[in-house]
């Protein structure tokens, strides 16, 4: 389950900026006073302002007791909207950086046993998630594959630091994971983490289609696509708190209403990714199309991200 959003807005400066594996630099961001950062827990990701209209999410993969700094790994994604190009070619150190957050909406559970799984730059996010589980004694392992293994970022420190508990598979080494090796039998009291690319999440979903519901927790950095969702129709939306009644139309989402009309709502992604405009529902069904909110979260029809999701009905009342 997703935890509480923190929306608070920081002038930080990127202290260091370094490579820590082909295409990946690691982003040290601290307040130009010293003054300690918000508070947060594994899983939780920043938004980072890297200029007018460009707002992009990174995963925390730093230790969440150093509340000095704040770090983040940033991909060069070769078709780059203009973030990760920013980062890799225009942000220098010393530069101030806005930030907003942190979010959490892939929080660390309470379990006996962890599986990992992490493709490429989704290791950001366990890697916060390893520390802690291992602090507490509870058995994990970590299978972590990638293109390379130079292209691997954390991956010969987390192999020196846990040893055995880590199975670096690079590709061109070994191939696609096995996965059906490692989910093929679910197993007692476990629960699997995985972030990666669609693919590879996509094969962990089937991989984990057996084992008891609440077991897979996984974070995309892409909208899923969903091939079954409903076809986009028209309907109302009430504000109650605003007192508006809105007309969603079939071209329109419900924040495009929402913002035409003068409400101020917080806003990222704009993908259903972030989780950054998750709205409380006080009444209606929801067309749920975010890739953020897990089943029992939807199976409860009390929040949606407006930015993606719709109405399955005739009408919506927000708590807006």
């Amino acid at each position: 389950m997703s935890t509480p959003s923190i929306d608070v807005g920081l002038d930080l400066v990127a202290e260091r900026k370094e490579t820590v594996a082909d295409g990946v630099v690691l982003l040290t961001l601290r307040a130009p006073d010293g003054r300690p950062l918000p508070q947060w827990q594994p899983g939780a990701h920043i938004d980072l302002v890297l200029g007018a209209g460009l707002v992009r999410q990174y995963s925390l993969c730093g230790d969440p007791a150093d509340r000095s700094r704040y770090q983040v790994a940033v991909l060069r994604e070769p078709e780059s909207r203009g973030g990760s190009r920013h980062v890799h070619d225009a942000l220098a150190e010393g530069e101030p950086v806005r930030v907003h957050g942190p979010r959490n909406h892939f929080p660390l559970v309470k379990a006996k046993k962890y599986l990992f799984i992490a493709g490429g730059i989704g290791i950001t996010p366990i890697l916060p998630m390893i520390a802690a589980v291992n602090a507490t004694r509870a058995d994990w392992t970590l299978l972590y594959g990638g293109r390379t293994r130079a292209s691997m970022a954390f991956g010969e420190t987390l192999q020196r630091a846990y040893g055995k508990r880590v199975s670096l598979r690079p590709q061109d080494e070994y191939g696609l994971l096995d996965l059906p090796a490692l989910l093929g039998k679910p197993q007692r009291k476990a629960v699997v983490y995985t972030c990666g690319p669609e693919p590879l999440l996509a094969a962990v979903e089937a991989g984990c289609e057996k084992w008891p519901s609440g077991t897979l927790h996984l974070e995309r950095f892409a909208p899923k696509q969903d091939l079954a969702a409903e076809p986009l129709t028209t309907f109302e939306v009430e504000l109650a708190r605003s007192g508006r009644t809105l007309t969603v139309s079939e071209g329109m989402s419900v924040l495009e209403a929402v913002e035409n009309a003068g409400v101020p709502v917080m806003t990222s992604c704009e993908e259903g990714i972030c989780g950054t405009c998750e709205t409380k529902v006080l009444s209606g069904e929801i067309d749920h199309r975010d890739s953020v909110l897990d089943e029992q979260e939807r199976a409860a029809g009390d929040t949606m991200m407006i930015c993606v999701s719709r109405a399955k009905g005739n009408r919506l009342v927000l708590d807006l």
